[in-house]
């Protein structure tokens, strides 16, 4: 069966990526025992709908700058040669600890590669939604949730983009936040019936 559609998952190694994935679909994808391991995509199909595990990008420790490099062009190249089927990008973050990385890359005058993925999704018109998870480690959640906007240059109260940030907690199971927006763009493609078996009817 031709695959026509795709719904990738990207994000910084250790931010949950494949236990989102998992308790989205019930099913695993296979991950490296360590960050920077896994540096192909690795895939679940579904039908005709492909969900996808992007490698992890950013700073690996342990791993060599030409590598991580690499992977980062890596997920470019997939993105931009698949860009025609791909429905929408699940970009995760870790909700904990987000602020903290981007402002750190702003200090010494860089940008952040979070952001650099955001802009990039944006300008070649792929649906992204922000995954913002480990939810169950912020305490004041509406104040975490309004500083994460303002990074992606949304404008605040987060609020205003429902359509665009979900909170979850992997970990916990908390994912309808996020189900509802998958739904909504496969309902809006008119492929209900790919929701049974993506585990998100």
């Amino acid at each position: 069966m031709p695959i026509n559609h795709e719904i990738i998952f990207a994000g910084r190694s250790n931010v949950g990526k494949s236990s989102l994935i998992k308790k989205l679909t019930g099913k695993s994808v296979k991950i490296g025992r360590r960050p920077g391991v896994t540096r192909r995509p690795a895939h679940i199909l579904c039908k005709d709908l492909l969900i996808t595990d992007m490698p992890g990008y950013g700073f690996l420790h342990g791993v060599p700058d030409d590598v991580q490099e690499r992977i980062k062009d890596l997920i470019i190249h997939y993105i931009e040669d698949n860009s025609d089927r791909i429905l929408c990008a699940v970009q995760v973050i870790d909700a904990s600890s987000f602020c903290e990385i981007v402002d750190r890359w702003y200090k010494k005058g860089e940008l952040p590669v979070d952001i650099e993925l955001f802009e990039f999704l944006s300008d070649i018109n792929v649906d992204t939604i922000i995954a913002a998870n480990k939810m169950d480690l912020i305490t004041d959640r509406d104040h975490t949730l309004d500083q994460i906007v303002k990074r992606f240059d949304l404008l605040p109260p987060w609020k205003q983009w429902l359509d665009v940030i979900a909170p979850v907690s992997a970990k916990k199971g908390d994912v309808s936040s996020i189900v509802t927006l998958l739904r909504g763009r496969l309902h809006g493609i008119g492929r209900d019936n790919l929701l049974g078996c993506a585990r998100m009817a």
